[in-house]
């Protein structure tokens, strides 16, 4: 029998990002990635140095632009190759490197505010932590959010507060809950990271992670498989500990599990990691990233299941 699902004109079994971007502006919506030379305050001494144990000096914001480049020459370069891909595409401003509101509000402004008149930008997308937005900081964003399509990204990662500490992210969860009822209340997008495949983590905890996110007001959610990458504190771990890195068999069985009891209203902006090869050390099956999304929708039809198929508004 064949199942119906919410979005169900989209070609995926879950609520894409692009199907989002196609339904809200009317075409393709691509993101164009940036480095700002945000700091952050557990890399900066504030909270710690080094940051999380996963995070990486060789690919701090993955595929964002050179931070030796202004913005506008980033953006021009990035923009130039999207166009030849999508020649009909708009674009979202995705600061994406480092801690993007950990700095003062007229410094905010300086970066943001020219972005605003780019050609063909939408909006704007910053990438962040829930201890890095001020009061004054939550009072721009609201009028920013006023003038584009602001979306605010949080890193999560684990509900777990045992797993929290052993990556070092250096914040609690009631923090960060208080920070997206905050966002909330300003009526600001909140789109949440999470990651599969944290040491010692059970499928079990991956799936009170989910289930935590349908308990609050969040508009999209990110989800990635650790990726252990050269020079990191995660590095050093894995080579004493030897903890068990997912499979990729295991990474889409667990995926599928939590798309299926997600709630159906949430965005599903990202579904896998793509890490730099270079940079990679485990687990190599993350290279084929394409590889991975056709097996998690070869899954979903498997089972003839969906996202929010066993979703519970108030578990």
């Amino acid at each position: 029998m064949k199942v119906v699902f919410k979005n169900s004109d989209s070609n995926k079994r879950y609520y894409t990002l692009d199907y989002f971007y196609r339904k809200k502006f009317g075409g393709k919506i691509a993101k164009v990635s940036l480095n700002a030379g945000f700091s952050c305050p557990n890399k900066d001494g504030t909270k710690g140095y080094g940051g999380c144990i996963y995070c990486s000096k060789l690919s701090s914001g993955d595929f964002a632009g050179k931070k030796e480049k202004p913005i506008h020459e980033q953006f021009d370069d990035i923009k130039k190759v999207m166009l030849h891909k999508w020649p009909e595409a708009k674009f979202i401003a995705y600061f994406q490197a480092g801690s993007n509101t950990y700095a003062s509000t007229s410094q905010l402004k300086k970066i943001y505010e020219p972005v605003l008149k780019y050609e063909n930008v939408v909006g704007i997308s910053l990438a962040t932590r829930c201890d890095c937005i001020s009061e004054e900081c939550l009072n721009y964003l609201e009028d920013l959010s006023k003038r584009t399509y602001l979306t605010i990204e949080l890193g999560l990662q684990t509900i777990h507060e045992e797993t929290s500490k052993l990556i070092n992210r250096a914040h609690t969860l009631d923090e960060f809950d208080t920070m997206v009822k905050k966002l909330r209340e300003r009526n600001l997008n909140v789109v949440v990271h999470i990651i599969n495949g944290l040491p010692y983590e059970t499928k079990e905890m991956m799936r009170k992670t989910i289930e935590y996110l349908n308990t609050i007001d969040i508009q999209g959610v990110k989800i990635h498989m650790l990726h252990i990458l050269k020079d990191t504190a995660l590095e050093k771990l894995y080579e004493k500990e030897k903890f068990h890195v997912l499979t990729k068999e295991e990474y889409v069985d667990i995926v599928c599990d939590q798309l299926e009891i997600l709630n159906p209203d949430i965005v599903i902006h990202r579904i896998t990691g793509d890490p730099k090869v270079e940079d990679l050390v485990e687990p190599k099956w993350l290279i084929k990233k394409f590889g991975v999304l056709n097996d998690i929708d070869k899954e979903l039809v498997r089972r003839n299941t969906y996202q929010g198929i066993y979703y519970k508004k108030d578990v």
